[in-house]
């Protein structure tokens, strides 16, 4: 059996053809990834492909995720690579998705309504949920939520400070997210460390090239998490603003006639690195302007950058009262060694140092110890793999169903 899984990102569309050996093991038969999806830059997007010990490459326009989808199981078909199951990342379930679930007729109504809650995310896995049923009509679809990880979140770190009834009615409280990205990774901190999981204190810090964030976790178990209600909350972004003032929407309404959409739209695709550089979203092209060209504006997003994420992760310290080990992971996580040395420099106090060589030796396919020799944390660059986490998690729904049907 082969099952398609698609992981939307911000401005990015990650996948793998995963088939499942006998036993329920899996091996990787096509990955893939589309870039720069819908991203204003200075770089072109483009769209790779793996199968086998080929490599395929192609600089293409995506406007979309529905674009970049498209292009995927166009790619597939054109292979010959035989589908049977696809898994989706649907970022943000809300209070109703609290584990993985099958798209079913009742379900489809339900992530409908999630939509809001995630506005540059959830739009786009729905889109490529449209897309595999137009293409691949009948084929079995099931989602995973990042909100998932976090559901067990104490109530003092998930309750904001607004008057109860609100906030129950409304279900307004903090969910996070990245959650199949931290199951993963912390899973395989604590196999590299030797250690059982439920014995760690960690913190793990999310970098993508669209979205990031932090988690604190105790016990195996989220402790708290830098994003909150939405994706926006938290540290600085490609185009999201991270932590705001609320007072800011509300002059912008008052005093400037913003309304709901005009504000969504500034503080989730207008702000971040491409608001604070005017020119690019990407991390990537800031690191590249302050190099070769002195950049002031670039330089002032990327000091930004780094030092909303190395307040988190002092902070979270401080709320573990001290870590066994830090994780930095997806793209910008594990690429970018600059991030990594300015995010760790001053946490000396909490037992927190970077071996500068390591740092940048750091290969970004394997799990890698950047720390300092004989410092009381040890801190890893560890790549993700929210896809295989998605995968598991279809062989259990579709084995559940297979299991219901004997």
């Amino acid at each position: 059996m082969n099952i398609l899984v698609f992981n939307c990102g911000s401005s990015s569309l990650n996948y793998k053809v995963f088939t499942v050996q006998p036993g329920g093991g899996l091996s990787v038969a096509v990955r893939g990834k589309a870039h720069r999806v819908g991203v204003q830059g200075s770089e072109p997007a483009f769209i790779e492909h793996q199968l086998g010990g080929r490599h395929d490459e192609h600089t293409i326009a995506l406007p979309d995720h529905r674009t970049a989808a498209g292009l995927v199981l166009s790619y597939l078909r054109d292979q010959g690579v035989p589908l049977h199951a696809i898994g989706h990342r649907f970022v943000h379930g809300g209070s109703d998705f609290k584990q993985s679930v099958l798209l079913t007729p009742d379900v489809r109504p339900r992530i409908q309504q999630c939509l809001p809650l995630a506005p540059i995310h959830n739009p786009n896995s729905l889109s490529v949920i449209e897309v595999c049923d137009r293409e691949l009509p009948g084929l079995p679809q099931y989602l995973t939520f990042d909100t998932a990880f976090h559901a067990g979140l104490p109530p003092e770190s998930y309750t904001y400070a607004l008057p109860a009834s609100l906030s129950q009615h409304f279900g307004l409280r903090k969910f996070g997210f990245h959650g199949l990205s931290y199951q993963y990774v912390t899973q395989r901190a604590a196999e590299h460390l030797g250690r059982p999981l439920q014995s760690l204190k960690l913190i793990a810090c999310h970098l993508g090239t669209g979205g990031s964030s932090v988690v604190a976790v105790r016990n195996g178990q989220s402790l708290d998490t830098s994003m909150g209600y939405s994706p926006l909350a938290g540290l600085v972004m490609s185009t999201r603003t991270g932590d705001l003032d609320p007072a800011v929407p509300g002059y912008l309404i008052a005093q400037h006639g913003y309304d709901p959409a005009r504000l969504n739209q500034l503080f989730n695709k207008k702000s971040g690195l491409i608001g604070l550089s005017g020119f690019s979203s990407d991390l990537r092209d800031l690191v590249h302007a302050m190099d070769e060209d002195n950049n002031p504006r670039a330089t002032l997003a990327f000091e930004i950058y780094t030092y909303r994420l190395k307040k988190t992760i002092g902070a979270f310290a401080v709320l573990l009262n001290g870590i066994d080990a830090l994780l930095f992971t997806d793209d910008i996580g594990v690429q970018n060694g600059r991030v990594r040395e300015a995010a760790c420099r001053g946490l000396e106090w909490c037992g927190i140092g970077i071996d500068p060589l390591l740092n940048d030796q750091a290969p970004a396919g394997q799990i890698f110890d950047i720390g300092r020799s004989g410092w009381r944390v040890r801190v890893l660059s560890i790549p993700t793999d929210e896809e295989w986490v998605i995968a598991t998690e279809g062989i259990r729904l579709l084995g559940e169903v297979n299991h219901a049907h004997s």
